[in-house]
C-alpha cells in the first residue's frame, strides 16, 4: 500500500481538482486561524459571530445563521457559548416580542479587537508574498464564485 501523498502533492497540488483544493485550503485555514484564537479561548465560528454581530449589529440568532450559514441550532449553540462568556447579550426586538436581538457586550467587542489582531495578522501573512494585484483577483475571484448565480 502507498503513503498518502502530502498536502501540495498529487492530486492534492496545482493539479487537482478545484473542489477538492478548495476543501483544502478551507481546512488549512481554519486550523491556523483556530490556533491563532486558541490564546484567546475563542474558536473560529464565535469569531465570526463576533464580528457579524460588530457589522450587523442587533440581528436575531436566525438572521445570524443565515449570515453565517449555519444552521439555526448551531447557531443557538455559539450565542449560547457567547453569552456564557459575557461577550454578548440578548435584547427584546423594539417591535416584535417574540424575537430578540443579540448585541456584543463591552467585553465582546475588547475580544473581537484582540482577536481581528491575531486573525488579520495571520491574513496578511498568507497574502504577503503576492501582488497587489494578485491580492485583489483571489479577493474578486472567490466573491464570484460564492455567488448562488456563479454556476
Amino acid at each position: 500500500m502507498s503513503a498518502l501523498p502530502e498536502a501540495g502533492h498529487g492530486k492534492r497540488g496545482v493539479d487537482g481538482h478545484l473542489g477538492y483544493l478548495l476543501r483544502q485550503a478551507a481546512h488549512a485555514h481554519r486550523q491556523r486561524v483556530e490556533q491563532r484564537l486558541s490564546g484567546l479561548g475563542l474558536t473560529l465560528p464565535q469569531f465570526s459571530v463576533l464580528t457579524m454581530l460588530a457589522a450587523y449589529p442587533g440581528h436575531s440568532s436566525a438572521d445570524l445563521a443565515r449570515l453565517a450559514l449555519v444552521t439555526p441550532q448551531t447557531m443557538s449553540v455559539i450565542v449560547a457559548n457567547l453569552m456564557k462568556a459575557g461577550l454578548v447579550a440578548r435584547t427584546p426586538h423594539r417591535v416584535h416580542g417574540r424575537i430578540q436581538t443579540i448585541a456584543l457586550t463591552e467585553a465582546g467587542e475588547t475580544m473581537l479587537a484582540a482577536a481581528k489582531k491575531r486573525v488579520y495578522a495571520l491574513e496578511a501573512d498568507m497574502l504577503a508574498a503576492l501582488a497587489p494585484e494578485a491580492q485583489a483577483a483571489i479577493h474578486q475571484w472567490l466573491t464570484r464564485i460564492a455567488q448562488p448565480d456563479a454556476d
